[in-house]
């Protein structure tokens, strides 16, 4: 099963099984299906639950934290994640304060879809990774779409947790199978936690271990396996579903045993999710740490439409694969 029929499969799943949720977006409905099909038939099945609406991304978000606010479920489309800063004001000032401002507590059932990131050649405005910008915002929660996650699993924690999430979906992800890590490597989850793990053998003897959010999951592993085959050197990645809030503790018994701990995320450097993760693994572990946490980020540049250029900026398997070897080098 691709991803994009995965998660195709958890909304169908959730308006089946709640008659209170609602799916919200432009271009969603049927024969169109969203801009990356991942509507598809819900608004045949669920005609009066799946609202079409004016481009207006604000609109679309306050109409869902309405919702929300009442008591339903909603789930909204942003057909591009860039356009997600227009409705910045409505998740951050409404949706998310909505929880805790109104002297109790009130469940916001709300989720935002983001279609995220580069590799397709959408250009500078269709492509960023704009997680970052929901980093530390109380009562949000921010998650990350993965191919070793159930996006039905997923979608039920989102509404589950109690306050608003914003998903962000990396869009070379769509047309990726479920599960795939290649024939080298083995995936589970790390005990009691929804953070997914790929290895070798034994998790724990990795030389270095890799923190990722779900869109890098296919580079990641390609450069595992390189570093494999041609260095003789072992990763464990490690695949968080919700990027925050995020729990290190957890991990620290993958991280004790690696020489090195590295970071990557896709989007630019400063503030990001990335750094939030290394400081906490540097306060929890600053005695077994042989040196700093490494961080790759893409660079600090808008993100070209031509795909030569393209592959200049947003980190690649290369890119994932060279800061190993720098953070092994004794």
């Amino acid at each position: 099963m691709r991803v994009a029929e995965n998660l195709n499969a958890a909304l169908h799943g959730l308006l089946e099984a709640d008659p209170s949720a609602y799916v919200i977006g432009e271009d969603i409905l049927d024969p169109y299906g969203g801009a990356f099909k991942i509507t598809k038939g819900l608004s045949s099945r669920f005609p009066d639950r799946v609202l079409g609406t004016p481009i207006s991304e604000s609109g679309i978000t306050g109409l869902a934290a309405g919702l929300a606010l009442c008591g339903d479920a909603a789930v909204v489309e942003i057909m591009f994640g860039d356009f997600v800063a227009l409705a910045f004001d409505q998740i951050v000032n409404f949706a998310a304060k909505s929880v805790s401002m109104y002297g109790s507590h009130v469940p916001m059932r709300m989720v935002v879809r983001c279609p995220t990131g580069g590799g397709r050649g959408y250009g500078p405005t269709h492509s960023q990774s704009m997680q970052k910008h929901f980093i530390g915002v109380p009562g949000l929660s921010v998650y990350e779409m993965s191919p070793l996650h159930d996006n039905q699993a997923v979608l039920a924690a989102m509404l589950a947790s109690g306050g608003p999430s914003v998903f962000f979906e990396d869009k070379v992800l769509y047309t990726r199978r479920m599960h795939d890590v290649g024939d080298l490597f083995r995936h589970d989850f790390v005990p009691e936690t929804d953070v997914a793990r790929v290895f070798l053998d034994e998790p724990s003897a990795a030389d270095c271990v890799i923190i990722a959010p779900g869109g890098m999951v296919d580079r990641a592993v390609r450069a595992m396996r390189t570093l494999l085959l041609e260095q003789e050197v072992t990763c464990c990645l490690l695949v968080p579903s919700r990027l925050y809030p995020f729990d290190a503790e957890p991990l620290l018994p993958a991280l004790r045993g690696a020489r090195a701990v590295l970071v990557a995320e896709e989007g630019t450097a400063g503030g990001t999710w990335g750094s939030e993760v290394a400081q906490r693994i540097h306060r929890l572990m600053w005695k077994d740490l042989r040196r700093p946490v490494t961080l790759v980020h893409s660079a600090d540049s808008v993100i070209p439409t031509a795909a030569h250029l393209e592959r200049r900026v947003l980190v690649q398997e290369s890119t994932i694969h060279d800061a190993v070897l720098e953070a092994l080098r004794d």
